[in-house]
């Protein structure tokens, strides 16, 4: 079931186009890359869906019903632009944005406990957030935003500032989070942690949407058919049962074996190459040269012409 729906929205800045009859579908549960260049709308969608501004044309459903006021206390917002007080201390700052959501103090005490020592922060509590390195101070604006228990939690690069050990911690909550049934929408530059996260997502590009859909079968559908191949044998013989199903692209030789870079013709399988190539030498690896989310990212947004719609969706 889709927790969130946008149809044809679009918005419109004086001369500027921000969005322009953008269709969002979002499952429930599920952890969904928002993605684009500076400037595509990605900013005044995330605006749209927490009722911050509203669209010019179009219509947002959350649950399946047009978004109502209350439903923006099921969310949690952390913007790229931090909102955390300087100097105030971090145990007073978790308190009050806890109540500010509804929390009893009682309540709110728990859970700022619980998620201090979580991160590995509880030390940290009763220093000012100016006293804090920057990763410290994006730990806990992590859990104010999160203190509330949402059910639509909306991350806007919420990596940055972390070192890797950090980010993975984060991560893994974020995960940890899906299981319990939260639907997170991550707005990131980075394509590796799409790629370890998302289930879906959507490519915004000069206010429209232009690529959307599941990322195991967008990778499918960008596929370069180009495989490494590790074997032991002539290269020769490789080269000549190889030529009908793919083109040799490179060879390096390693001591009695050849390590080879190889791209499928139109119309053929690996197992096709496989078994061209079997009777005349040993495979001993093979490896698909697989493009990566940060290769798709690139290649859709520099085109110079415009791109429609494309949209992969799983049953």
């Amino acid at each position: 079931m889709n927790l969130l729906e946008l149809v044809e929205v679009s918005k419109q800045y004086y001369q500027h186009k921000a969005l322009d009859r953008v269709s969002i579908e979002i499952k429930e549960g599920s952890i969904f890359g928002l993605l684009g260049p500076n400037g595509a709308g990605k900013t005044t969608l995330i605006r749209i869906i927490t009722q911050i501004i509203a669209p010019d044309e179009g219509k947002v459903l959350y649950k399946q019903k047009l978004m109502q006021e209350e439903d923006i206390y099921e969310m949690g917002y952390l913007p790229e632009e931090r909102g955390l007080y300087k100097k105030m201390k971090v145990w007073d700052q978790l308190i009050y944005f806890a109540r500010l959501k509804g929390i009893d103090s009682l309540e709110a005490i728990k859970r700022a406990k619980l998620w201090l020592n979580r991160l590995n922060i509880e030390q940290w509590k009763d220093k000012k957030v100016e006293d804090l390195s920057k990763g410290m101070q994006q730990k806990i604006q992590f859990i104010a935003t999160i203190l509330h228990q949402p059910k639509l939690l909306i991350l806007d690069e919420p990596f940055s500032g972390f070192d890797p050990i950090n980010a993975e911690l984060i991560k893994n909550e974020l995960l940890n989070m899906r299981k319990e049934g939260v639907t997170i929408i991550l707005s990131t530059h980075n394509m590796n942690s799409v790629e370890e996260l998302c289930d879906d997502i959507a490519l915004i590009h000069q206010a429209k949407v232009v690529l959307k859909g599941n990322v195991n079968e967008i990778k499918k559908q960008f596929k370069s058919s180009i495989y490494i191949i590790q074997i032991k044998g002539h290269l020769q013989s490789f080269t000549h049962a190889l030529w009908a199903s793919a083109e040799l692209l490179e060879s390096k030789e390693i001591g009695n074996e050849w390590l080879v870079k190889i791209k499928l013709k139109e119309g053929f399988t690996i197992n096709n190459v496989l078994q061209q190539v079997l009777p005349v030498c040993e495979i001993i690896s093979l490896k698909e040269d697989a493009v990566s989310m940060n290769d798709i990212f690139i290649k859709v947004v520099s085109k110079d012409s415009p791109i429609s719609a494309t949209s992969i969706l799983t049953e």
